[in-house]
């Protein structure tokens, strides 16, 4: 292992993050720290004890590339380090390394949810709720921020936004995110929408469902369907790119870029329980019902690619660490492991198999590192 190589690609992203310990208490390198947590948790660590066992288990090879001055922190030291650790500067850290190693391309697709870590709560305290941003087509994390609760994701995503390079992407995002100044950011970004609409936006919803129940209207349409494990889903898309007469109608012409609405109808059988859903969105993109149709399809790969999978490989849900800026921080560490993880394509298995062979094989976990 070239100790250089290693440092340059992922190390130096946080050289610059401020140390919240007094002076007179430091006895290891804050690097180190953080080193030693993001190897950890691509390894399995799903807490502070689990990333000093991994860090004392690993010691002779974290030495290879970090000072180790005084060995491996306690778990009280990680612990505590995390919790006063400034997330803002830790995301930027985060934002940083992504910037660098992600290649976005023309038109990739830019899913926007939230999620919440369900026992990351205390007394007098919500759950932690993190809004994230989702490459689909790059498979990673491109950021992430919090908010108190789900309802504040409003004012959290043009925050998001704003700390993203998004040129030529599709933005998605469902229907608490369908709002008029959040559409006129994403424009302002260089940006395309396509936004999901429910009750919330009542007028524009009313609107777009009328304009679908015209008979007299030319649409694109296009179907598709999908199986699997043992079931069968229909998805019909209905797409209409808007005239001037409608999008001059007073509940559109306040949307930036409104150009196009779409309706999509999804048939879902499960053995033999049949479920049936209609959605709407509209978009500032011209294209035809089979790219919406695909487009709406990719959205959901954050909560597939993503959220299921901080669930099932990770534990998130099951995390009690609230004290401090410790959830949060330890949400950053977790999507940067993922984001390594799902990079790393020479093992064809799971996250939980690639998380199990990192902590077992060093030469492995130098290939996550560098992936």
């Amino acid at each position: 292992m070239q100790k250089r190589e290693t440092k340059t690609k992922l190390t130096d992203h946080f050289q610059n993050i401020a140390d919240p310990r007094k002076e007179c208490l430091i006895r290891h390198k804050l690097t180190d720290i953080i080193m030693i947590a993001i190897c950890a948790v691509i390894s399995g660590a799903e807490g502070w004890n689990d990333i000093e066992e991994f860090g004392q288990m690993k010691k002779k090879w974290l030495s290879n590339f970090l000072e180790l001055g005084n060995g491996i922190p306690s778990h009280d030291t990680f612990r505590i380090v995390f919790s006063l650790l400034d997330p803002e500067e830790f995301r930027k850290s985060f934002f940083s390394w992504v910037k660098e190693t992600a290649d976005i391309i023309e038109g990739e697709i830019i899913a926007i949810d939230g999620k919440t870590i369900r026992r990351s709560y205390a007394e007098g305290q919500s759950p932690l709720h993190i809004v994230s941003a989702w490459a689909e087509e790059n498979n990673l994390v491109l950021g992430q921020i919090k908010t108190n609760q789900k309802s504040n994701e409003i004012t959290a995503i043009p925050k998001l936004l704003e700390m993203l390079t998004l040129k030529d992407c599709i933005i998605t995002i469902d229907a608490m995110g369908c709002q008029k100044e959040i559409a006129e950011k994403i424009i302002e970004k260089e940006a395309d929408y396509t936004l999901a609409l429910k009750g919330n936006q009542g007028k524009i919803h009313q609107a777009v469902k009328k304009i679908f129940a015209e008979k007299n209207t030319r649409y694109d349409f296009h179907e598709e369907i999908s199986s699997g494990h043992g079931r069968i889903e229909k998805r019909k898309c209905t797409g209409l790119v808007l005239n001037e007469e409608t999008r001059n109608l007073k509940e559109m012409r306040n949307w930036k870029n409104l150009k196009s609405i779409v309706k999509i109808e999804s048939e879902r059988i499960i053995k033999d329980k049949t479920t049936q859903e209609v959605r709407y969105y509209i978009s500032s993109l011209e294209a035809t019902a089979k790219r919406f149709n695909e487009i709406v399809r990719k959205h959901w790969s954050i909560e597939n690619s993503l959220h299921w999978t901080l669930d099932i490989a990770f534990r998130e849900d099951e995390s009690r660490i609230r004290i401090g800026n410790s959830a949060e921080n330890l949400g950053i560490l977790r999507h940067l492991a993922l984001n390594l993880l799902k990079q790393e394509t020479t093992l064809k298995r799971g996250l939980k198999a690639k998380r199990l062979k990192a902590g077992w094989s060093n030469k492995y976990l130098v290939k996550v590192l560098r992936s």
